[in-house]
């Protein structure tokens, strides 16, 4: 009776496939927008988590147009006029940074651990968190401009001159976002990178152009304002958005955002892949 012999899988036959770079990136971006949809279906179900973006800035634009706006008067234009862009700078600013305080619930619910078991990009996490939140700051924009219309609020600039102010906007979110995860990261829970993110942004957002012209500020905290990026975006925003040109402003707001997303964004993944190891 004849024998029979069976070849016996080798170790390399049993290695797992190795991954060249653009599979890396087809697999990064696959995982993120898995994560994407995951955001958004929790959005769906806990609509609560749209209340930065829907209710606090329309009770920013009411609150400030009329019960503050006939005391502060604006030269050359409504004060509405020159509110909006504050508003549109401020939300974004929050909503972004928000970023920060969501991966900390995630990290603290355990959600994060069970990624980590799944064979995936870890990298994903982040980008499709911020992916998320950049969505939500684009409907907080589309719903502040209807608020807007209806109190009063009468762009003139340009459809490029929109487009551009809304890029300027949402690049300026997106650097924020990296700055809000940074800080997710260094805290233990959600409650105190909430805190951390108020402390960073509304002493930011009060000492600028947002409400009230920097000309009326004293020196030394004028001289701070207007040099801010917090002030620069939202001139820059304002003067697009009324058809006027921005200045200097345009290209010191995008300088501003690029010199955060070189700082943080590398930061943000150092911290993150240290949070996630330890």
């Amino acid at each position: 009776m004849s024998s029979v012999t069976l070849d016996r899988p080798t170790v390399t036959d049993l290695a797992t496939p190795t991954r060249d770079a653009g599979s890396e990136i087809t697999w990064w971006i696959n995982d993120t927008w898995e994560l994407v949809k995951r955001n958004l279906r929790h959005v769906r179900r806990t609509p609560e988590l749209l209340l930065d973006v829907t209710v606090q800035p329309i009770m920013f634009v009411l609150l400030f147009r009329y019960v503050f706006g006939g005391a502060i008067p604006i030269a050359g234009t409504s004060y509405v006029n020159y509110l909006m862009a504050g508003i549109f700078v401020q939300t974004v600013a929050f909503s972004m940074l928000a970023t920060g305080i969501l991966l900390a619930h995630d990290l603290q619910k355990g959600l994060i651990d069970r990624f980590r078991s799944l064979p995936m990009s870890g990298s994903a996490v982040l980008s499709a968190r911020t992916v998320t939140d950049l969505l939500r700051a684009s409907l907080a924009i589309v719903i502040m401009i209807l608020v807007g219309l209806v109190a009063g609020f009468r762009p003139s600039g340009s459809i490029v001159q929109w487009a551009g102010a809304i890029g300027i906007m949402l690049l300026f979110g997106f650097a924020l976002a990296w700055v809000g995860v940074t800080m997710g990261m260094a805290v233990r829970t959600p409650e105190a990178a909430q805190g951390a993110m108020f402390i960073a942004v509304l002493p930011l957002t009060f000492a600028s152009s947002a409400f009230v012209p920097t000309d009326t500020m004293p020196g030394v905290l004028r001289a701070f304002t207007e040099h801010q990026p917090i002030t620069l975006v939202i001139n820059t925003v304002r003067a697009w958005m009324l058809g006027n040109p921005a200045g200097s402003a345009a290209w010191q707001s995008i300088a501003w955002s690029l010199g955060i997303l070189v700082v943080f964004f590398p930061l943000a993944l150092f911290m993150y892949r240290k949070r996630t190891t330890d």
